[in-house]
């Protein structure tokens, strides 16, 4: 499969690979966070985590999709994407303002 949808889905996975570290770096910070904010995060990094799997999935499933099929799954893997990049931006803003605030 190393037609465009091969070299597709392995830009993914660099993605994917590079949004789970990110989300290990929150982690650690959320460990670092006080009892309150510490539940707050972690809520919001499950939500991180339920999204990347669901993300690994939709890729996994278009690795096994004919061409008549790929476009749908491209489709609702850019879709997914672009949910995703907004909620780990959000996470990613919210671990910052309670990370400060928690340091003051």
């Amino acid at each position: 499969m190393e037609s465009k949808e091969g070299a597709y889905v392995q830009k993914m996975k660099v993605k994917l690979d590079e949004w789970n570290a990110e989300i290990d770096r929150l982690t650690a910070k959320a460990e670092y966070a006080g009892a309150q904010t510490e539940v707050q995060y972690e809520k919001r990094l499950k939500e991180l985590r339920e999204k990347i799997k669901g993300l690994e999935d939709k890729i996994n499933d278009a690795q096994g999709a004919g061409e008549s099929s790929w476009e749908d799954f491209k489709e609702g893997i850019d879709n997914s994407w672009e949910i995703f990049k907004k909620t780990l931006s959000k996470a990613k803003s919210e671990f910052e303002h309670g990370y400060k605030e928690g340091k003051d």
